[in-house]
């Protein structure tokens, strides 16, 4: 398996690589000079279940809140670095756990060993950032367009010239908004690079495409063994792009924890408000720490054998329900007593 193979990198106080389990990443959408809203965003990102936050530097304003930020955190912090390698330096100075740069627009090889040097005096991991949207024009007329092969090509070149500045505190990403193409480019490196790599499908889109889309990708990407640490990019609110890469992590049982929820699509033979009760019963159990399955189901087809597999369920009837727990009926339940009835259950489970 790649992702057991990986070099060992240390960011902030968490580890990945060498098997060790793959993080959640997010990113802020505040202005990062706003202390205040970021750390809030953060703490909310945190509880979601983030484990690695990432926020832009693009100004020294925005760097030097990296100080004040990190003080009213508890994950580690990525700092987001293009063009100015200046705000790379000034963020490892406040105190960023690990620096996220394209050495290719960074300003040139004297620039890129400036950042490099002060990376290397507090061992502050560096992120190797390559996007299909910033090829080098060179890569793309070599491969007659933009390509998975240009891709690593570009990868591996700005690797290359960090490991000749005397550097491999080192972690890479290679992403695109072309499903197939990010897949197909993490096949190719995979093999071919001993860092562990952070992946994600970029520009993704809006909640319902980009879920999709980072679905299929990093399922595609995560079953073949490769990434270390994953991102959900969607134009939502972060907190969302935690909760869908927990669950695509669970799905592919690369992660235990938390409630699964699952709930029939509704048919004619349901009475009773099934895609509320499921919605809400969702809601609820993000709550609840607990590693179990729940039933929601709504006739009696296939909703009593569903919600018995569960570890507590819900089995439709005509305005109420069977309360399942354990595979055995324990009593019938009024349609609006069903909500309350769970998180009962739920709330004295380990009674």
């Amino acid at each position: 398996m790649y992702r057991d193979n990986t070099k060992v990198i240390r960011i902030g106080n968490r580890q990945i690589g060498g098997g060790n389990p793959i993080l959640i990443q997010s990113m802020t959408n505040t202005k990062t000079e706003n202390v205040a809203a970021t750390v809030s965003q953060i703490q909310k990102l945190t509880k979601a279940g983030c484990e690695i936050i990432r926020c832009t530097v693009p100004n020294e304003e925005a760097a030097k809140a990296i100080a004040k930020i990190k003080e009213q955190i508890s994950i580690p912090l990525v700092a987001d670095i293009h063009f100015d390698h200046k705000m790379a330096i000034a963020a490892i100075e406040n105190g960023a756990d690990k620096i996220r740069i394209n050495p290719g627009n960074i300003g040139g090889k004297e620039k890129l060993l400036a950042v490099v040097s002060a990376a290397k005096e507090r061992n502050i991991p560096i992120r190797v950032g390559v996007n299909s949207g910033s090829l080098e024009k060179a890569l793309c007329e070599k491969y007659n367009g933009v390509s998975a092969e240009g891709l690593v090509e570009s990868a591996l070149d700005k690797v290359a010239m960090i490991e000749e500045a005397g550097y491999d505190n080192i972690v890479v990403s290679i992403k695109s908004s072309d499903v197939l193409m990010c897949v197909r480019a993490h096949e190719i490196i995979a093999p071919r690079c001993p860092y562990p790599l952070h992946v994600g499908i970029t520009e993704a889109g809006t909640m319902r495409a980009g879920n999709i889309k980072s679905a299929i990708g990093l399922g595609l990407i995560l079953q073949q063994g490769i990434g270390d640490t994953i991102r959900v990019s969607l134009t939502q609110d972060p907190v969302e792009e935690v909760i869908s890469a927990k669950q695509i992590l669970r799905t592919l049982g690369l992660r235990r924890g938390g409630i699964e929820v699952v709930s029939c699509p509704t048919c004619g033979r349901t009475n009773i408000d099934l895609i509320h009760l499921a919605e809400e019963t969702e809601k609820m159990c993000a709550a609840f720490d607990l590693d179990i399955k729940v039933a929601v189901m709504g006739c009696v087809v296939n909703g009593p054998g569903e919600a018995r597999e569960a570890d507590i369920g819900i089995a439709g009837g005509i305005g109420e329900g069977l309360l399942i727990r354990k595979g055995e009926v324990v009593r019938k339940v009024p349609e609006d007593e069903l909500l309350d009835t769970l998180r009962y259950e739920l709330e004295h489970w380990n009674n």
